[in-house]
């Protein structure tokens, strides 16, 4: 029930965030990630801080929506197991607080409800991002907690930040030593942000830097929560002498992914797969708003006519996709002609043309962010599907 409600109200967040029509973005991927099962797992922190960046530069493309929507998903996987957490803010605008950081939520035993009912108080950006002082007061937020692990993550778009984020790190790394692990979210792509950020994470030892366009999706999400919330729980021994036979998991298209995480079974063999096992050629194909194969994809494509040739009986459809940059019905041509353009240069290398079929998708299926330019060359790609 807590996911129902919880997808329904980010599922109409996200509908006004990514459908407006003048800006002409396109919806987050969908996301589908479920609840741990809390029997498998024990929890790896027993305190956390959500450091969350509501400055007047997150107003800039959306960055503030991204943000929110990023704290609620992750609210609604974090499995309750007994942690203290608490959320600070730091900027925002003057109708949400005269404070340039503000504590609100915790710090207290964590239930999602509570954090989620607490963090819709931060309705809107403003003011600068002293991120400084914010790390200074997790300091005094953590003071006299029990618990020997302590994650803080800082969700920011790693602009305008004054004073020295590295020196208050460093401040609260050696207040807690070991026990204090960064996890530093970057929203955009500021080259300065990034740069900083992964320092932070460097300074903690133990946490690791992360983008948005990371976690837009059910997996890297779910996988990011995993890592820095949770670890499996030792299996007692059994008590019959010998050890309980594991079945290994199997791989049945041997394209390097398990089957019971591969979305695209039955990939040919030497097929380049990406991480969920699909047979993808992304961003090496296409320039911007073009629909020329640039020469530097050609032997990605001669491989591919070769697995063609070793398949003889296989067929395969092209399935063309663009970024959100231009009007719908323009991306659609787009997307068509650059599947027609793989369609014609395999062609070439000898695969007839009965065994192609093509589509195009325009920009209504993205597999990355169309918000900055590392997802927007993502999404300029072409898909094989054999069948």
């Amino acid at each position: 029930m807590k996911l129902l409600i919880r997808g329904l109200l980010t599922f109409f967040a996200f509908l006004f965030l990514f459908g407006c029509a003048q800006k002409q973005m396109s919806t987050l991927p969908t996301f589908e990630a479920e609840q741990f099962d809390k029997s498998m797992y024990a929890s790896k922190v027993d305190n956390f801080m959500i450091l969350f960046d509501a400055s007047s530069s997150m107003s800039m493309y959306q960055k503030f929506d991204i943000a929110q929507a990023l704290v609620y998903r992750m609210n609604d996987l974090i499995p309750e197991m007994g942690q203290t957490a608490g959320l600070r803010s730091f900027g925002h605008s003057p109708k949400v607080s005269k404070n340039s950081t503000e504590l609100f939520y915790g710090m207290e035993k964590y239930f999602s409800h509570n954090l989620e009912n607490n963090f819709e108080k931060i309705t809107e950006p403003g003011g600068t991002s002293p991120l400084y002082k914010a790390i200074n007061a997790t300091g005094t937020d953590l003071k006299g907690l029990s618990g020997a692990m302590n994650a803080v993550i800082i969700i920011t778009d790693g602009l305008d930040l004054p004073g020295d984020i590295l020196a208050s790190a460093q401040g609260l790394k050696d207040l807690y030593g070991s026990s204090i692990c960064f996890y530093p979210i970057l929203v955009g792509d500021a080259k300065e942000g990034e740069a900083l950020l992964k320092k932070v994470a460097t300074i903690g030892g133990c946490g690791f830097y992360s983008t948005a366009d990371q976690l837009a999706t059910s997996a890297g999400l779910g996988s990011f929560v995993e890592k820095v919330f949770l670890e499996k729980k030792v299996a007692a021994p059994a008590p019959a002498p010998a050890a309980p036979v594991v079945a290994p998991k199997k791989d049945s298209d041997k394209d390097g992914v398990y089957d019971d995480e591969d979305q695209c079974p039955g990939t040919p063999l030497g097929a380049t797969v990406n991480s969920v096992g699909c047979w993808v050629l992304d961003n090496v194909l296409f320039d911007f708003d073009k629909d020329v194969i640039k020469t530097e994809a050609y032997p990605l494509l001669d491989d591919v006519a070769k697995i063609l040739e070793k398949n003889p009986v296989m067929g395969v459809e092209l399935q063309g996709h663009c970024d959100n940059v231009g009007t719908d019905a323009y991306n659609m041509d787009l997307s068509m002609r650059r599947a027609h353009a793989v369609k014609n240069y395999l062609i070439g290398k000898g695969i007839l043309d009965s065994r192609m079929g093509t589509e195009g998708f325009g920009f209504t299926k993205p597999v990355a962010l169309n918000g900055t330019d590392t997802g927007r060359s993502l999404n300029r790609r072409v898909e094989l599907h054999p069948y």
